[in-house]
């Protein structure tokens, strides 16, 4: 190969860049519902991430049966190396088991806490497609669900982990969400943090007005650190970004804020849900969450909310990623307008 045979190669490697890159983008998928769940059916519990302790993992057991499913332990679901639940290939292993058996109807994380990011490369999403299934989990899993839903197309659930306590609420949200797929649904914030008098439970309208788009997010930590990786949140534009965090300074929150805002253009969604982001108290005399969120969204010019019903809280509702949703900040409500379920 001559010199200009070699230029004319590296000047096309950009463009086959990004026809690689467009693959793995939600919107050059076509969506994909996983099957309803029904009482009776089986669902494996995983552990992805970090590990937990026997009590955790009965405690698992016990919401899986209050909610008339059989709970198929994964083969390393109770191990523990370090801050993480088995080795890299053993939580892979779990992952790719769960959606390939054929005997397993859902897939539930048990928890989150840290290690989904390490695992990302070696999963096979061929896999997953081939197999849809509903999968739950938030906090950590956030990484899983982005990574899933842009390579496949999957509709994912950003909801309780099977180690939370089952409210009412929560409860009720996660029946008609998953089983019954109820659409439209429109989902009001729980009456018990409407109720908190922790600051931080309290909504706050900080643009108001309606947006209609696809749900995408999760948690903000997560969000903006896949940022610049392969698996990283990508094309926003016109739809509803929802995002929370637990027990982050709020100079922290801003900073990853700040990140979000220069990874992707949130000026290009169509509204942004935000949950409640637990124990994330400001020390006296400096800036709260609110003041950070007042200032870094209240000129995007698209309807902003923060407060609603999820997160790191007990009561808390289901959020389908890729769902069509309408965020109304005059009521303070999500309505989910299709069904996410088939």
């Amino acid at each position: 190969m001559n010199r200009r045979d070699i230029l004319k190669a590296l000047a096309a490697l950009p463009f086959l860049g990004g026809i690689a890159g467009a693959a793995h983008t939600s919107a050059a998928i076509k969506l994909l519902r996983p099957k309803r769940l029904k009482a009776g059916q089986t669902v494996a519990l995983i552990s992805p991430s970090s590990g937990l302790t026997m009590d955790q993992i009965n405690k698992a057991v016990d919401n899986m049966n209050s909610l008339g499913l059989k709970p198929k332990l994964g083969k390393f679901a109770d191990r523990s190396n370090g801050f993480l639940a088995g080795t890299d290939a053993q939580r892979v292993e779990d992952i790719h088991w769960a959606f390939t058996d054929p005997s397993i109807d859902a897939v539930w994380c048990l928890r989150g806490g840290y290690g989904l990011s390490r695992i990302l490369p070696q999963i096979d999403f061929a896999k997953i497609r081939g197999n849809p299934k509903p999968f739950i989990g938030y906090s950590d899993i956030t990484a899983l669900h982005v990574a899933i839903h842009q390579r496949t197309g999957l509709v994912t659930f950003h909801g309780p982990v099977a180690t939370s306590t089952l409210s009412d609420y929560t409860k009720d949200h996660v029946i008609k969400t998953l089983f019954n797929g109820t659409a439209p649904d429109k989902i009001s914030i729980s009456p018990d943090n409407a109720v908190n008098t922790n600051l931080l439970y309290k909504t706050q309208v900080i643009t108001s007005g309606k947006a209609r788009g696809q749900l995408i997010g999760g948690n903000l930590s997560l969000l903006t650190a896949e940022a610049g990786t392969p698996f990283a949140l990508k094309d926003v534009r016109g739809k509803i970004l929802f995002t929370e965090d637990v027990g982050e300074k709020p100079y922290r929150i801003d900073r990853m804020f700040v990140q979000l805002k220069q990874s992707v253009d949130l000026r290009s969604c169509a509204g942004i849900a935000l949950g409640i982001f637990a124990d994330c108290d400001a020390p006296e005399g400096s800036p709260t969450v609110i003041d950070v969120v007042k200032d870094q969204f209240s000129n995007l010019g698209i309807p902003v909310m923060y407060g609603l019903s999820f997160g790191h809280i007990r009561d808390q509702f289901t959020l389908p990623l890729g769902v069509k949703a309408e965020l109304d900040t005059a009521s303070a409500t999500v309505t989910l307008l299709e069904s996410c379920v088939r």
